[in-house]
């Protein structure tokens, strides 16, 4: 039975994300906010103090880079990398999501990779940084719409299209590329692929100006005649209708959790310094009272902090269901739909409780309310929007496909 508290196996490495998040994170989170695009070389020290946490606790870490199920045979119950990545990442975000998204070795590519990846694979590719492209101009939110194409010639795929949106697409040593083997197979033709950075055709066209998360590079990709080796696509290469791209799909059951855990660290990272402000103005939370009978900004706080705990304890469930080899894709959209939901109006509303102090710019506490509602948005967008997420809840609780629910 899953128990919600944190394990005490990871208690040292929940308290080193908190330190980095407290004494890095923080301190420099206004000043890469301000340098949209410049690389925060703050974090190069933290490269072989990641490396570390990542290799203890059974390959635990505490960054944002991929996690993988076990697959033996234990019938126990297990707290695993799935659980302990989301733990760690809930402490970086309190601190700063861009510059978590900026860590080195730590991108969504590298999820994708410790998912579905062979064991030659992934020694292959081990200690080297990964983006992942996936959204193209005519496919966002539906990637089966994927148009970015595929061909085998030899001993090569060749890939032609464009990729956008690509989280550390310039800072990555390699980028994991979704394509389709043939747009008439539908789903089921889509594979990913590992591009190295550099690979003749493979161009980076621009770099994004964003609303938050500024610390983070979002790069823009031309595909043209890119040669890719055989050996570079991730799962299996044969075409199968009946599993659809069940194979690439299986990288969201374990990122759309730890998407989940940035908006809840980014959330309580809200509601804290809120909670002070509100104890400074004299306001103080009564939990035994009704909240008819509190003043407004208090009642407001509260069911403020129940959907926090909700968002929370879906993400905690998501990430040990993951650990524990049970499928888990309803509860990761579920975790994801409300987490990411609820940091969007938690620091919408907790800007509006501040008042000016909230509206303006500072460079600590209070002073970011207005940063981190301008980073909590993208925490509903990317890695599937609240209407996708909702719309495969939706489809797992009745029992419909794809094509009878859209």
């Amino acid at each position: 039975m899953i128990n919600l508290e944190t394990p005490r196996k990871f208690t040292a490495l929940v308290q080193q994300a908190h330190q980095v998040a407290e004494q890095i994170f923080r301190p420099n989170s206004r000043k890469y906010d301000r340098a949209e695009h410049s690389y925060p070389k703050e974090l190069d020290m933290l490269a072989s103090l990641l490396d570390g946490m990542n290799a203890s606790s059974a390959g635990s870490g505490a960054g944002a880079a991929g996690v993988r199920r076990d697959g033996s045979a234990d019938t126990g119950n297990r707290n695993g990398s799935n659980l302990s990545t989301v733990l760690g990442v809930m402490e970086l975000c309190w601190g700063d999501v861009g510059l978590l998204l900026s860590m080195p070795r730590q991108g969504l590519g590298n999820s994708a990779i410790a998912s579905v990846a062979s064991e030659e694979q992934l020694k292959r590719f081990e200690g080297r940084w990964a983006a992942m492209a996936i959204t193209e101009p005519g496919a966002g939110s539906d990637s089966a719409n994927i148009r970015t194409s595929a061909r085998l010639d030899g001993d090569h795929y060749v890939l032609n299209g464009e990729k956008i949106y690509v989280t550390s697409g310039e800072r990555a040593d390699l980028v994991v590329v979704w394509a389709t083997l043939d747009r008439k197979l539908g789903r089921a033709a889509i594979k990913s692929f590992v591009v190295e950075k550099g690979t003749p055709g493979f161009e980076l066209v621009r770099l994004e100006h964003k609303l938050g998360i500024r610390a983070s590079d979002t790069a823009a990709f031309l595909l043209k005649d890119v040669r890719v080796p055989k050996e570079n696509l991730l799962g299996s290469p044969e075409v199968d209708a009946q599993k659809g791209f069940a194979g690439v799909m299986q990288t969201f059951d374990n990122t759309r959790p730890l998407v989940a855990g940035m908006a809840v660290g980014l959330t309580r990272a809200c509601l804290e310094e809120t909670r002070k402000l509100l104890n400074k103005a004299g306001l103080d939370i009564d939990y035994a009272r009704p909240l008819h009978r509190q003043v407004s900004a208090v009642a407001d706080f509260v069911r403020m902090e129940a959907d926090y705990e909700a968002a929370r304890l879906l993400t905690l469930q998501a990430a040990w269901m993951a650990d524990n080899r049970q499928p888990n894709s309803l509860q990761a959209s579920m975790a994801k739909a409300k987490a990411g939901r609820t940091c969007v109006e938690v620091a919408q509303k907790c800007v509006e409780l501040a008042g000016s102090v909230g509206y303006a710019e500072g460079e600590d506490g209070a002073g970011l309310l207005e940063k981190w509602a301008r980073d909590a948005k993208i925490l509903d967008i990317f890695e599937g929007t609240q209407q996708i997420q909702l719309l495969i809840v939706a489809r797992r609780l009745l029992g419909k496909s794809s094509t009878e629910l859209k």
